[in-house]
């Protein structure tokens, strides 16, 4: 094919723009070259451009598509391989059909439309005799569209590729194969590609892509050219390892990708192609660990020759077009790339190489690329263009100490973000960004690119229009074309001038000149080596960023990959540049004369420091250039051993094929039964150490040619650096391990497994290494691995997304996500997601429904939480009417939800988007699942968490667009409770919320609150109308009639609400009265209504004169609408006055009315109305008479609007049962007189669930209702330092409270009998002891509820873990000399109800005992402390000790006491917010120091004296470490600052912080007998001090104070309340 095609950037677009007709967005170039050069363009695919060559055999199989002049092009499916695409039946399984066909050959198109024969041999380029080119390019790019370059052509690649319509066929036929229906030989061909029935190296070249190989979507020919079309993938592993390497997170990450570049690998060697330039920039990956091996030409060719080899002579192989001037700009620069970096390193140190070649090759090995705006090479400013550089005046040089960001910003600025910012950070996270980029460019960047960086209104005179406006206008830095351009100061665009140069440059030619004359000075060189340290090395992190104020502002997603970012590339100061003496130097014909290094100082004491500094420089920098494989040495013994091969295999290769193409169809595997068998996980899925050391000395499958040994030698050296995270070889280590045997000391850092399967990839002898089926065979990879890859490999078809969804649902159907187990569930889970959450059919409902089924079923639940509840919470907040957000909704999935995540997860992430349902637009069906699941959960719930989780959310939607069925739930849930709930907690928050409204003037509101006043009123009166049929007669009267807080009259009585709400009220009323009957409203509603018909009466009467009062006093707006409001409030007369005097007797009303003639002179004017007697009336009841019918004007209508429960929850009461809707109704009839019964309902009350919970307002300040249409996120919790309730728990102190997930059961530990520990069970529905554990001997000091498992774990000294049900032992540890580990097998059951008992341990306390513990829920493992400063772990589910970290000792020789633990996982940390490590673990000693270790490696992170005194408690809150003290001070260390030195101290304790509980930003902290509340959050004081303020606890009256020294404290989150113990045993419930 002839050298490669490189072009300058400008050029390449041009070339671009050309081929496509100038129809698509050239983004820019991309290159390997340290210049801008290249042959690949960015569009919405990667452009590749080779040099068209009509001898070569990838021209000749171009020219075979291409017609020469006037022809059309060929269609890609013309020149397939024959794929027998007949029906194949399952039933019949020696069906030959069924084999790999890949023998038909001639199946071509030619200009003339006649079939032509595949070139068939190439002695030139084959590597198999029987494989020719043609058909080696054929299996590496199966579905290139191949044509004449041309825009029609390139849309027709662009539809097809995004369509998803390329590879959809092969995907429907395995979905069918699945399906046990009939299959073509797609599905079956490409099963064979990725290992079914196993994989193969002795196969032939078919049509099928095979999944981890990079698509080739098109070959372009042009005039000179050929254009490879390949899809733009979003980052490499090169990408992922510089930027963001802790997105390989674990070793099944790093196993599934060295997995799938096997399998690649395995295919591509099987056609005698091996891809020699495994580098990790060749690899190709997805957010979701997929990977894509990428080809070049040279693998399309079989050629020999390196591309990279292209870049080092950039003249050599320049295709630019006619009239750039790009190659004279850079002819003249030294950039030819070294495979020692240390050599370029020592070029520059000595004077050889240049300041600005030095830097472009930083800049190649941090990623920085030309072309590319949004990560483009950087070069620092060295003037501020003030005035002429001039090296003997310190004018107008800039300081290359401080970052140019620092110099704009200012020292206080960069302070005072650092202080004040909840990132720590001092600048921002790049050093160029793409608005500096195209601004420092705007003169030559086509305008579409500067209106999508810059700005979308293109405005000239917006951008710098000088050089020294252009360096104070950014804090960014510099670009190459500055220092060696002179086009990048002249202007391509109408409007904009030329950029203005300084004064001292006449030309932009000679501006140019001299700014890199000062780049290459002496004062530069001098000082280089600062911006070095700040922009590439040490200073970019630790304690040195922070003293050069250069702490980078982190990504907020760090943990995706990214394929740009700031890599740090040195660890140490970079030494400065070699300078003895003052030597002058200047730009000669573009090329910088540097002389600074002389002969005779090479012996001086300075240059030997110096040169000692620089080796050790370069010693620490070695793997910057990283090496995979051995360079050939002899390419002519490679072809000779190649031939050798062929002749020696040529002769079996037939029949071996033969024997692959019948095995497929007459294996087993035809049958679907065994795909699945094949994906099936056993429990023990991990190979040992022998078994693996077994593999690597006895395996026989070793690689054939040194090139595909090259290949396992990069993969072998790629697994390493994954997991090491620097390179394995740099190129003096792997010299010394090829010639000497030095093996590299990180080989001994890695796992034993891990370092066996690496160390038989890296064998010196190439003819040893196994080969990619061996490799890929072996026990390294889990069958979690192998079992994910079957599954997935299917996935990256480029096929539609609705045949990915019916292919993993028909899979998960078959039961394959529960037999590949959990480990590969999660693996398979990010793949699956995105098919889930998108818009999809109702056909497809069931099929996603199943699917997210199996894999709550199938997952862990830190996986459900972290990666699977995100998916469900964004189908579920969908405004759009789905049938799979209904689906979602139903009990049996909100079930497994709940029992796999637990409650506390549940009420988090779940509970309050169901909430959002019945909020703001959302669809009827789901607002009634949802209705219908909140209802049906609320018992289990219980009242506490109902109240404050779904109702009072809901009710602060009222008035912003709560449903019906919003409504519903209110009143469901009222009748499931019974008439004191309602009365207790519905009521009191109505009635607020109706006094609020009321309290709302409407001269002084915006018209948008009027609207939110009438809806907020009327969901009221519909919500009352609901639970009027919950009470009894006596409760309606007493609670919403007697006294002055009737609502029905309040509203009516304020004469600036809307009509329709009076309306609503007046008829809600009426119903009311109906209920309570006539005698009831007699006796206490008449005297109200005196009132309100009063007032009517006189409105009527005021109103007469209405129109002329406001004709003559020509009053404001609002007075006019005032007006004729009022005249409107007489239509309450039309339907007040005719039915109460049919309800009470016409008499009666007159009797109460002294206004009764106005009103009914009111209703015969104006409504025909007018009371006839049928009868004699009747002194005792309502006269037998007959109104006549109310004749409606103005405009009203007798249809009655009165408000009612929805239709819908009308529907659902009768499915559900309307029973309990009215489950106290049998009082009625046992008590009649209403003050008979609440006397006898205060004797009975003791006897119900949540007798003690508070009215929902004592609880909370009431905040005003939510009026955006949805419930608040989170309430700001007021307590009110009151005691609900209060028990003796123990006979002495209450030591320590664990509360499980449902906040219903609540474990107490302290002082039993005989100063034994004792442990108490309560059920806070009653607040009764059900249940005590009396198996510990000493003072029980700490308790946890172990997750939803239902074990506890307490700790006296001994470790007990025990069953929370049945008291059960499960098994008990100790570190004493004495200490037992034992499972109590028998049924020894230790919960004794309610009865003492003697503990089982008699072991006095000592230094080995156990004093406090933590739960880790992540891995289900408890970290417990000594009294010896030790840590031991214990594994909870195997029942069994772990590891045991020991401490130092003192100076004093003794060892502190462990006083307090905690992890950054445990349970009461809201994981969803911590963005601390999951692997850290906190501990706390008696002495007030802390310590900081590393779960994983049991280092050390750090030491400090965090307290005075003994701590008493530790625990973590997001980012977050909050310590308490008995030195009287709370503290809260902020992880992500330099937090050892600075935290935040709260004080105004007067004695120890005995313990604190902690939820959101909320401590609650206990001192002696008071209590106080800090917000982690809370600003100080102007001083700058943090002070709590203690309160005492009163009781529910207020009128005495808690007195009892306060032990323990918990936080009830979801219910709004807290427990606190004492020192006298009580428990002691609080709001």
């Amino acid at each position: 094919m002839g050298g490669k095609w490189v072009a300058c950037f400008e050029c390449l677009q041009r070339q671009v723009e050309a081929d496509l007709s100038g129809r698509f967005t050239f983004l820019h170039g991309r290159s390997d070259s340290l210049l801008p050069y290249g042959s690949e363009g960015v569009i919405q695919f990667i452009l590749n451009y080779l040099p068209y060559d009509e001898g070569s055999c990838l021209g000749r199989y171009i020219d075979e598509y291409c017609v020469v002049e006037g022809g059309e092009n060929c269609s890609r499916d013309d020149l397939k391989l024959s794929q027998g695409h007949e029906d194949v039946s399952l039933r019949f399984p020696s069906d030959d059909g069924a084999a790999l066909n890949t023998t038909s050959h001639e199946t071509h198109c030619s200009s003339n439309g006649s079939r032509t024969t595949l070139l068939m041999g190439c002695e030139k380029c084959c590597i198999f005799s029987r494989f020719s080119c043609s058909r080696t390019i054929i299996s590496l790019a199966p579905i290139a569209e191949t044509g004449t370059a041309s825009y029609e052509l390139f849309k027709e690649i662009s539809s097809g590729f995004s369509s998803g319509s390329l590879e959809d066929h092969i995907l429907q036929s395995l979905i069918q194969f699945i399906a046990g229906n009939c299959v073509r030989h797609d599905s079956l061909n490409f099963l064979r590609l990725i290992g079914l029935p196993s994989f193969d190296e002795s196969g032939s070249p078919g049509s099928i892509r095979h999944p981890n190989i990079l698509p080739v979507v098109g070959f372009l020919k042009s005039s000179r050219k050929v254009c490879m079309v390949l899809p733009k993938m979003p980052y490499s592993l090169e990408n992922i390892l510089h930027y963001t390497p802790q997105f390989i997170k674990s070793d099944w990450h790093a196993q599934f990708l060295i997995y799938q570049l096997l399998s690649a690998l395995c295919y591509m060697h099987g056609i005698g192609v091996a891809h020699e330039n495994l580098f990790p920039s060749k690899i190709m990956m997805s957010d979701t660990y997929w990977c894509w091996i990428q080809i070049d030409e040279k693998h399309l060719v079989n050629s020999n020759r390196n591309p990279s080899e292209d870049f080092n002579n950039v003249a050599a192989s320049n295709f630019c077009l006619g009239g750039c001037l790009s190659h004279a700009l850079y002819s003249d620069l030294n950039v030819s790339e070294s495979e020692h970096w240390d050599a370029s390193f020592y070029s520059w140190w000595k004077g050889d190489l240049s300041n600005f070649e030095y830097l472009l090759i930083l800049n190649k090995l941090a990623g920085r690329r030309w072309g590319d705006q949004t990560f483009y090479t950087v070069i620092p400013w060295v003037i501020d263009f003030s005035v002429k550089p001039d090296e003997n005046s310190d004018g107008g040089w800039r300081d290359l100490t401080k970052s140019k960001w620092r110099l704009t910003k200012g020292d206080e600025q960069l302070d005072f973000t650092y202080s004040t910012s909840e990132t720590p950070h001092h600048v921002s996270e790049e050093c160029l960004s793409e608005l500096a980029v195209c601004s420092y460019k705007a003169r030559r960047l086509p305008l579409h690119v500067l209106q999508a960086a810059v700005r979308s209104v293109y405005e000239p005179n917006e951008y710098p229009s000088s050089m020294q406006r252009l360096y104070q206008w950014t804090p960014d830095e510099c670009i190459p074309e500055f220092y060696c351009d002179p086009r990048i100061c002249q202007s391509s665009h109408p409007g904009m001038p030329d950029l203005a140069l300084p004064s001292w440059a006449s030309s932009s030619e000679e501006f140019v000149r001299l700014h890199r004359n000062a780049l290459e000075s002496s004062r530069v060189s001098s000082q280089l080596h600062h911006w070095i340290d700040i922009t590439f090395g040490y200073k970019m992190s630790g304690d040195a960023a922070i003293a050069s104020k250069n702490v980078m502002l982190p990504e907020s997603t760090s943990s995706l990959p990214r394929s740009t970012g700031r890599r740090q590339l040195f660890s140490q100061p970079h030494p400065a540049r070699l300078l003895f003496g003052r030597d002058t130097q200047e730009i000669k014909n573009g090329q910088a004369e540097v002389k600074y290094f002389e002969a005779n100082h090479v012996f001086t004491t300075d240059y030997l420091s110096k040169l000692e500094e620089a080796t050790s420089f370069c010693q620490a920098s070695r793997y910057l250039v990283p090496k995979y494989f051995v360079d050939k040495s002899n390419s002519t013994n490679i072809i000779a051993d190649e031939k050798l091969l062929v002749r020696n295999t040529s002769e079996s290769v037939s029949l071996r094929e033969h024997d692959s193409l019948g095995k497929l169809s007459h294996s087993p595997f035809t049958y679907v039964d065994h795909l699945l068998e094949r994906l099936m996980v056993d429990d023990d899925d991990s190979a040992g150490y022998v078994e693996l050391l077994l593999w690597k000395q006895t395996y026989s499958s070793k690689v054939c040619t040194k090139e595909a040994a090259r290949d396992i030698f990069a993969v072998g050296c790629i697994l390493a650096e994954i997991q090491l995270g620097r390179p394995l070889f740099d190129s003096n280590s792997l010299v010394s391990y090829m010639e000497n045997g030095v093996v590299p000391s990180s080989l001994q850092d890695l796992p034993y497994s891990m370092k066996t399967f690496v160390e038989a990839c890296i064998h010196k002898e190439w003819s040893m290494r196994p080969s990619a089926k061996c490799l890929l065979d072996s026990p390294f990879f889990q069958k979690c691995i192998k079992s994910s890859y079957l599954f997935l490999a299917p996935f990256h078809l480029l096929a539609k997304d609705d045949s990915r969804l019916r292919y993993a649902g028909t899979l998960a159907n078959q039961g394959a996500l529960k037999s590949m187990g959990a480990v590969a569930a999660a693996i398979c889970l990010p793949f699956c997601l995105p098919l889930l959450v998108a818009s999809i059919s109702d056909a497809e409902v069931e099929l996603t429904y199943e699917l997210l089924t199996e894999f709550l079923k199938c997952l862990e639940v830190d996986v459900v939480k972290d990666h699977l509840l995100p998916s469900v919470q964004k189908i579920l907040q969908d405004t759009s009417s789905s049938h799979m957000k209904v689906s979602l909704l139903q009990d049996s999935f909100m079930r497994l939800v709940w029992n796999k995540i637990g409650i506390k997860a549940y009420l988090v992430s779940v509970h309050p988007v169901i909430v959002s349902n019945l909020c703001g637009e959302t669809s009827k069906s789901s607002a009634t699942a949802a209705s219908v699941l909140l209802v049906g959960s609320s018992e289990e719930l219980g009242v506490p968490v109902t109240v404050h989780q779904t109702i009072m959310p809901l009710m602060l939607s009222f008035g912003g667009g709560l449903s019906d069925e919003g409504l519903y739930v209110v009143t469901r849930i009222a009748g499931l409770f019974g008439e004191k709930f309602v009365v207790r907690q519905i009521l009191p928050l109505i009635n607020n919320i109706i006094n609020s409204c009321l309290h709302t003037s409407q001269f002084h509101k915006h018209e948008p609150a009027y609207s939110w006043r009438t809806w907020t009123l009327k969901d009221c009166l519909r919500t009352l109308d609901g639970l009027i049929p919950v009470m009894e007669t006596g409760t309606i009267i007493k609670e919403l009639i007697q006294g002055e807080k009737c609502p029905y009259i309040n509203i009516l009585m304020c004469r600036d609400l809307e009509v329709p709400v009076l309306l609503d009220a007046a008829r809600s009323f009426l119903r009311v009265c109906h209920q309570i009957g006539s005698s009831s409203t007699s006796l206490h509603v008449l005297p109200k209504l005196k009132e309100l018909l009063h007032e009517l009466a006189f409105t009527k009467k005021d109103d007469m004169s209405s129109e002329a009062f406001v004709e003559d006093l020509m009053v404001d707006q609002l007075k006019v609408r005032e007006v004729l409001h009022s005249e409107s409030r007489m239509d309450l007369v039309s339907i007040l006055y005719p039915e109460f005097a049919s309800l009470l007797g016409i008499e009666k009303l007159r009797q109460c009315c002294a206004t009764w003639l106005l009103l009914e002179q009111y209703l015969l004017r104006h409504h025909n109305w007018k009371w006839e007697y049928a009868g004699v009336s009747c002194q005792n009841g309502p006269e037998s008479a007959t109104p006549r019918p109310l004749s409606h004007k103005k405009g009203s209508t007798s249809e009655d609007t009165s408000t009612k429960i929805p239709q819908s929850g009308r529907q659902l009461q009768e499915r559900n049962g309307a029973k309990s809707m009215r489950m106290n109704k049998s009082m009625i009839g046992k008590y009649p007189n209403p003050t008979e019964y609440n006397e006898t309902t205060g004797k009975l009350e003791m006897q119900e669930p949540w007798y003690w919970f508070p009215r929902a307002d004592a609880c909370w300040n009431w905040l005003d209702v939510g009026r955006a249409g949805a419930p608040k996120d989170e309430l700001p919790w007021k307590i009110k330092a009151s005691i609900v309730y209060s028990t003796r728990a123990h006979h002495g102190a209450l030591r320590s409270i664990a509360v499980c997930e449902d906040e219903c059961t609540v474990f107490t530990a302290g002082v039993g009998p005989g100063f034994k520990g004792n442990i108490q069970k309560w059920a806070l529905a009653r607040v009764a002891c059900v249940s005590s554990y009396n198996g510990h001997d000493e003072v029980v000091n700490d308790i946890c509820v172990l997750g939803s498992s239902g074990r506890v774990a307490s700790c006296d000294g001994t470790l007990h873990i025990w069953n929370g049900q049945s008291g059960k032992l499960i098994s008990a540890f100790s570190e004493s000399p004495l200490a037992f580990t034992r499972f109590l097998e028998k049924d020894e059951n230790l919960l004794n109800f309610n009865q003492l008992s003697g503990g089982i341990f008699n072991a006095s306390f000592h230094g080995n005992s156990f004093t406090t513990m933590d739960y880790m829920e992540f891995n289900n493992r408890l970290v417990i402390g000594t009294g010896n400063g030790s840590l031991r772990f214990i594994d909870v589910n195997q029942g069994q000790k772990l590891h045991l970290w020991r401490s130092d000792l003192l100076e004093s020789g003794f060892s502190p006491l462990i006083s307090s633990i905690c992890s950054s996982s445990s349970p009461n940390v809201r994981t969803e917010q911590c963005l601390s490590s999951s692997s850290l673990i906190a501990a706390g000693y008696s002495t007030g120091h802390c310590k900081l270790f590393d779960m994983k490696s049991g280092k050390i992170i750090a030491s400090w004296q965090a307290h005075d005194a003994y701590v008493t408690k530790l625990a973590a809150a997001s980012y977050q470490l909050i310590s308490s003290s008995l030195d009287k001070t709370l503290r809260v260390w902020d992880l992500r600052r330099n937090w050892t030195s600075e935290n935040t101290v709260f004080r105004g304790y007067s004695d120890g912080v005995r313990c604190f509980s902690v939820w959101g930003q909320n401590v609650m902290s206990v001192c002696r007998n008071k209590i106080s509340l800090s917000s982690l959050h809370g600003l100080p004081d102007q001083e700058g001090q943090h002070h709590v303020s203690p309160q005492h606890l009163y009781s529910a009256d207020g009128e005495s104070k808690n007195t009892s020294l306060l032990s323990a404290v918990s936080i009830l989150p979801f219910s709004h309340l807290f427990l606190v113990g004492t020192e006298d045993g009580y428990l002691k419930i609080c709001c």
